[in-house]
């Protein structure tokens, strides 16, 4: 009986994490977080930066948020206050995270430095912890879906980078070089992943 619970609830958090990084891609099929797909994805280091650096945030955000809103919002009765709170949970760790690794790892400030103040403004991760809540996800939900969320966009700005680099070398009519061709390529990943959509 255990071991049917446990694999039932493998496969629950199984199915979070692949709807959050693929089926529900948040770039891809929530549209959430354009700016920095198309604004971070012409090189392939940045890209992989970003997406870590993401991650990383939606992560932390997602337990903080749902321990401020089980454990303070709902029981005195605030749950109105929670798109306050969420975005100053999300603008405190990130200048928490950007301070820390200021000043004990200054290697990888230099290399985050640039990425770290985009991500306040994030709207995917503002929306992942919205998602938790409606969702009603328990706190290890919440984690999982944030994992796959941060997968997901880290997935999605890769795979954009990649063809934009190629793209760079490539011959594009004058008329689609830039953005255009960017909007177009985005379209088409976008299409490629609602393939998966009927899975989850």
């Amino acid at each position: 009986m255990w071991m049917m619970e446990g694999n039932d609830m493998f496969q629950e958090l199984f199915i979070i994490f692949f709807a959050a990084a693929i089926s529900n891609n948040f770039v891809l099929y929530r549209f959430l977080g354009i700016c920095p797909f198309l604004g971070v994805s012409k090189q392939l280091s940045s890209a992989y930066n970003m997406g870590l650096a993401v991650t990383f945030v939606m992560v932390l955000s997602s337990l903080a948020t749902y321990l401020i809103n089980n454990y303070l919002l709902v029981p005195f009765g605030l749950p109105f206050l929670k798109y306050v709170s969420f975005i100053l949970v999300i603008a405190s760790l990130v200048q928490l995270i950007e301070m820390y690794l200021q000043k004990f790892y200054p290697g990888i400030y230099s290399a985050f430095g640039i990425y770290l103040p985009l991500i306040t403004t994030n709207c995917a991760i503002f929306g992942l912890v919205l998602i938790n809540v409606l969702n009603a996800y328990s706190f290890i939900e919440s984690i999982v879906f944030a994992f796959g969320a941060g997968a997901g966009f880290t997935l999605a700005l890769i795979l954009m980078a990649s063809i934009r680099e190629r793209l760079q070398e490539s011959k594009v009519p004058a008329i689609l070089d830039g953005v255009p061709i960017a909007l177009i390529v985005a379209g088409l990943l976008a299409l490629a992943f609602t393939g998966f959509a009927g899975w989850v």
